[in-house]
């Protein structure tokens, strides 16, 4: 973009040039990019290049808050002698993530209905403390025993035992602490987990978290040599500012402005005053998402960009059909 965000010491210069230019459909397919930068299991960083930030912050918002996923809705509690209140311990598996596929599920028309294969995922856990197993436990008189998400087990609801297996809609990790036991402490549950949005309760999110940054822009006014080169790029994040040796006189370059935090801690120095510009590209963001492991990454980006898409139709229908009064 023609007009990035500029960065100054105290402050930041937003320059939109002498006019706004009308959307251009063609224009915006021809800039259009996304570059995906690195991908696992859980996480995915990419590139959104040639939108506005309108679009960019709708995406996280949708991805935050309306994308699907299964959790915990109730706990049937049939004993809990434990130090752990009833629904502090409800609310607790509440927020254990599942590894369940909520595009398999639907979601339940009516919350008092009985659960079925269709719309519910059953579990139980059933554990007692005895004296026996704080003995197999070292120090066992300064310790309790532990409760892990591993002694959740899966109660298959119709024909689910046909299409899932135990790790299709486990607990996504073995080691969450749930309890401590003391000898003669039990706790026997019975949990029902359905498919909800974010909105509704924080539980359901798929993601830890998503957000995004406009893409850093650095260039060097001046040239910067010997001792200030060297103090030039301790003032930025490893791998922003490179050093070359050019006649055995060390000389700064910027190596990668993406590895930049825009701390501005540059400015600190008066001998770097006008010879270097700090901005940020206004229609570039590097967009980073985190998955809790249910669903792909990539494949939560795609439902946000459906769920957003639908929106988009919806509000031009209604614009469409409008009436006057």
């Amino acid at each position: 973009m023609d007009n990035p965000i500029i960065m100054n010491k105290y402050s930041i210069e937003r320059t939109l040039g002498n006019e706004i230019k009308p959307y251009n459909y063609d224009e915006f397919v021809k800039n259009f990019k996304i570059n995906i930068i690195s991908r696992s299991d859980n996480d995915l960083e990419f590139d959104l290049v040639g939108i506005d930030v309108a679009v960019a912050n709708s995406l996280r918002r949708v991805i935050i808050s309306e994308v699907p996923s299964m959790a915990i809705e109730k706990v049937h509690i049939y004993q809990n002698t434990s130090y752990i209140l009833d629904e502090i311990l409800a609310h607790r598996l509440g927020l254990i993530p599942l590894k369940a596929d909520p595009r398999q599920f639907k979601m339940k028309e009516d919350e008092n209905s009985e659960p079925n294969e269709h719309d519910s995922l059953v579990y139980e856990m059933k554990i007692k403390c005895t004296k026996k197993d704080l003995d197999a436990l070292a120090h066992k008189q300064f310790i309790s025993f532990p409760v892990y998400s591993k002694h959740i087990k899966w109660l298959p609801l119709g024909n689910q035992k046909d299409i899932f297996t135990e790790k299709d809609v486990g607990i996504i990790s073995d080691d969450i602490l749930i309890a401590k036991l003391r000898p003669g402490q039990e706790i026997e549950l019975k949990m029902f987990a359905v498919k909800g949005v974010p909105k509704d309760h924080a539980k359901f999110q798929s993601v830890c978290t998503a957000w995004y940054r406009m893409m850093p822009n650095i260039k060097l006014l001046d040239e910067i040599k010997g001792n200030d080169a060297v103090l030039l790029q301790s003032c930025f994040p490893k791998g922003v500012i490179g050093l070359k040796s050019v006649k055995g006189v060390l000389i700064a370059f910027v190596e990668d402005s993406r590895k930049d935090n825009s701390s501005r801690n540059v400015f600190r120095y008066k001998q770097f005053d006008n010879k270097i510009l700090l901005s940020k590209i206004q229609d570039h963001f590097i967009f980073t998402i985190e998955s809790v492991g249910a669903m792909d990454p990539s494949l939560i980006f795609l439902e946000a960009l459906n769920i957003l898409t639908r929106k988009v139709n919806s509000a031009s229908e209604s614009a469409l059909n409008q009436t006057e009064i």
